[in-house]
Formats: C-alpha cells, structure tokens, sequence
C-alpha cells in the first residue's frame, strides 16, 4: 500500500485513500479545535487522501501542489534551506500545508478562531507520520 502511494505520486488522477493515511487525518482533525479539514497529496497535486467535508478537495490539491512549488523557489531564493511549511491566512480562516516526505505534502484547513501554534504542533507530528506511511520499508529508518 505504501509503495502505491509513492507509485501514485506521478500520476495525476484520483487514488483510493490509504487507510493508515486517512487515520492520520482524521486523528488531526480529532486533536485540533477549528480545524475544517485535512489532505495528503502528492506530487503533482495527486489527492492521495482526504478528511475535508464539504471542500473542493480536487482543486485544493491541485493548487496545493501549485503554491508549493512556487514556496519551494521562494525558500531556495532567499536561501532559508528545504521548504517546511506555508501558511495563508484569509477573512474566513487559514490554509497551512506542510511537507511530509521528499514527495507528499499534508494541506490542513481552519477556522479563523483556531490557535495557528496548535495547528503547527499537531500538523507536524501529522505530517511525519504521513512521511513515514509513505515511504517505502526500504527507506524508513531501522529501529535500534
């Protein structure tokens, strides 16, 4: 399962949700007041999954996968290493997307009342657990 997620990443048509990932998401989504949903997405703005009801998740992973690139450049421009994370804040709440792996990103959505710390804290440990599901076993580190 996690290999498909990394075998989906390139190819730009919905997938069926990995249920480790969608447990991911929706435990986020348990943990964090205010927090209207959440998606994993890979490269390319391939939804891999998603616990966002009501959303357009379609179109938020494809221009997730859009702002991201232009947030890669940025950080690379002015030379503040690796993208971590991108936060917008709008009149109706905040879109936050974090990287979660070398090619799969975790894009969260909240109300304007929602605590943005906790939305950080929470969505990092979110995303490096997502990292993980998707990596292949060969990659994840070994214990011990």
């Amino acid at each position: 399962m996690r290999r498909a997620l990394k075998q989906l990443a390139g190819v730009r048509q919905p997938a069926a949700a990995d249920p480790e990932v969608l447990r991911e998401l929706r435990m986020l989504r348990s943990r964090v007041p205010h927090l209207t949903g959440a998606l994993a997405v890979g490269a390319g703005g391939v939804l891999l999954a998603e616990d966002a009801p009501g959303a357009r998740t379609g179109a938020l992973a494809a221009l997730t996968a859009t702002a991201l690139a232009d947030a890669l450049r940025l950080a690379e421009t002015a030379d503040r290493g690796r993208f971590r994370e991108l936060l917008v804040r709008g009149e109706s709440g905040y879109v936050a997307a974090y990287a979660a792996g070398p090619a799969t990103f975790l894009t969260v959505l909240a109300e304007p009342r929602a605590n943005v710390g906790r939305i950080h804290l929470e969505a990092r440990r979110t995303g490096a657990r997502i990292a993980r599901l998707a990596a292949g076993p060969d990659e994840r580190p070994q214990d011990g």
